[in-house]
């Protein structure tokens, strides 16, 4: 392993994942909670903003887990130890355009299964101080606070890549494609406002998404709705909130009564 590819390699994958992160945060952000804040409180899920100590600690500590998320790959593809046991291949054609397109939603279940239970485990009572109350500090968590994590934690959030790279053919678009779409779903789950359509929670489909509701809720109580993408994991263990409904229904509700408003 050539030490300065590696370092050559880790800080291109750090500002591809720091360039998206300030990107699609920042966006987030400046449309939220500047440009449009006074136009749209109505439709925040929680009606108070969080205030500027809440939005640099959320920053400080999303931009020391992106050091954590860049290295992740980096040291697992250069070592000579890890990498003959992965998947990763780099030609399309190899396994073709069919699984190569099959495998993105194959990921999200993977993210989906990890994230869920990792993430109920994180909540047990002699893990929970220490791996992940800091991102709870967010009880009303901004588009910032979507990598706000406890060091120890970004590296078990990490650790999706190792699980991807060692159980299924991974080409390396499949993991800048999939983060990408990790990462403003996470956004959007701390977006603090629902962009879903109302009762798209009950639909046959929509009742399998997770929403910004559902994570928003997770912040301010603490308890339940422990899935990333999906309802799935929550459904079936019986850990989705019983009033996540009635919130989805406030949170929309607020938006039809302020059109109408003279």
């Amino acid at each position: 392993m050539d030490p300065k590819m590696s370092w050559s390699q880790f800080f291109k994958v750090l500002s591809e994942v720091a360039q998206k992160y300030y990107l699609l945060a920042g966006i987030a952000f400046l449309i939220f909670y500047l440009i449009r804040k006074n136009k749209i409180r109505h439709r925040k899920i929680q009606k108070k903003f969080p205030g500027t100590r809440d939005y640099i600690r959320e920053i400080g500590f999303s931009t020391l887990s992106l050091f954590i998320f860049a290295s992740v790959p980096i040291i697992i593809l250069n070592s000579d130890i890890t990498r003959p046991y992965t998947h990763y291949y780099q030609s399309i054609n190899e396994f073709g355009i069919v699984y190569y397109i099959a495998a993105f939603p194959l990921m999200m279940l993977l993210h989906d299964t990890y994230f869920y239970w990792m993430h109920r485990l994180m909540h047990m009572p002699a893990l929970f101080r220490t791996f992940h109350l800091l991102h709870h500090r967010s009880t009303n968590p901004s588009p910032w606070a979507a990598y706000a994590f406890h060091p120890l934690e970004a590296i078990i959030e990490a650790f999706i890549t190792a699980v991807l790279l060692f159980v299924m053919p991974i080409h390396p678009s499949h993991l800048i494609i999939f983060f990408a779409f990790s990462l403003a779903y996470n956004v959007y789950g701390h977006l603090g406002f629902e962009l879903y359509p109302k009762n798209f929670n009950k639909h046959w489909l929509g009742k399998w998404v997770n929403t910004s509701v559902s994570h928003n809720q997770h912040h301010q109580f603490f308890k339940g709705n422990y899935g990333l993408y999906f309802t799935f994991w929550d459904r079936w263990m019986g850990t989705l909130r019983p009033d996540y409904d009635q919130h989805f229904e406030m949170a929309k509700t607020q938006k039809e009564q302020a059109k109408n408003v003279p």
